[in-house]
């Protein structure tokens, strides 16, 4: 009788490390697909579109009187709102509230 508790203890454990291979596996391939998109990984899973923050950023900052400053605060919102407004000023809106109500300490908007 304890012999076949054993064996059936160690049946299940195996099926189970076979599932979790099995479900690892699918999971590369399932992200390969995705060159344009990026996996969340949590509760809310979804896609969100990628976004070269660093090409867009330099176009974004390229006549900025202040090119470091404006490339700093520009990475973060990009980072956060995935998202940059096409241009070198303005279309801030295209982005969304992430982007326009992003505010820095000083009550001023962050996002260039």
């Amino acid at each position: 009788m304890e012999r076949k508790i054993t064996l059936l203890i160690l049946m299940v454990a195996l099926l189970f490390c076979m599932t979790k291979v099995l479900c690892a596996d699918s999971s590369v391939h399932i992200q390969d697909q995705f060159t344009h998109f990026e996996v969340v990984k949590g509760p809310n899973r979804r896609l969100l579109a990628f976004v070269d923050c660093g090409t867009r950023c330099n176009v974004r900052c390229s006549v900025h009187s202040r090119p470091n400053v404006c490339m700093r605060a520009c990475g973060t919102c990009c980072l956060r709102c995935k998202c940059v407004p096409p241009g070198t000023y303005g279309n801030r809106e295209m982005c969304g509230r992430c982007y326009t109500d992003m505010i820095t300490r000083g009550n001023k908007p962050k996002c260039p």
